[in-house]
């Protein structure tokens, strides 16, 4: 007897449009996730359950078009799936899991992501929507503004670091450098405030601890000599 499954009925990730094919007019949309997402990399790198897209479409229905938002976090998913990778985000390939936070960067082209976007989020029950202005600020808006989904609404969270306990992070603004460049990014931050550092800033880091090492070590071994001791009879 045949057993009848809906799902095989609906379209694979593969067979959908895997954007809205709208191009992005700041490269700002594109190096703050990116940031965000390397990040991510760096502090979950022993982690499998999570998976942070870009640019990528979210397929909720076969009936609609995709959401496409400039970054999202899910949580509880597989982090990669397959030789390539998602080519989008479908729910019904990801046991229906929803993403736990939308990020929409504003650019020089206003796209509603403070009317019509809130609503399509809520309606899709992402718990965080983060709203981030680099470049220009619209009147009467925070530079930077993170909602908290309550009662199926969008409810704004005060203070310029938003602790979001469902992920285990926080989120916020300050200076840094990424890809060369010293700006104002958007970072994550442990429960204590202490932002989390991008790869630059751990390789240079890094570096300096060496540089440091290995001065230490010359003069150790000027300290010898001085003193007539041969380092290579230690």
């Amino acid at each position: 007897m045949y057993n009848y499954n809906p799902l095989d009925c609906l379209p694979s990730s593969a067979e959908l449009p895997d954007s809205d094919d709208t191009p992005v007019d700041n490269e700002l949309q594109i190096l703050i996730p990116n940031l965000l997402l390397a990040i991510l990399a760096s502090i979950w790198q022993t982690r499998d359950d999570w998976f942070f897209g870009i640019n990528m479409g979210i397929y909720y229905t076969p009936l609609q078009p995709a959401i496409v938002p400039d970054g999202f976090l899910s949580l509880g998913v597989e982090r990669f799936v397959g030789e390539n990778g998602r080519s989008s985000y479908v729910f019904w390939e990801e046991e229906g899991i929803t993403p736990i936070l939308a990020l929409e960067v504003v650019s020089q082209t206003y796209n509603g992501e403070y009317e019509q976007k809130k609503i399509d989020y809520a309606q899709l029950g992402i718990l965080y929507y983060v709203i981030y202005a680099p470049t220009r600020l619209r009147r009467k808006r925070q530079r930077l503004e993170v909602y908290r989904l309550v009662e199926s609404k969008y409810t704004l969270q005060l203070g310029d670091q938003i602790w979001m306990p469902e992920i285990g992070l926080g989120i916020g603004r300050e200076q840094g450098t990424y890809q060369g460049r010293t700006r104002e990014w958007l970072f994550w931050y442990d429960q204590d405030g202490n932002r989390y550092q991008t790869p630059e800033e751990i390789n240079a880091q890094q570096q300096q601890q060496l540089e440091q090492t290995q001065q230490q070590l010359q003069e150790l071994l000027a300290r010898l000599q001085q003193q007539g001791i041969d380092p290579n009879l230690l």
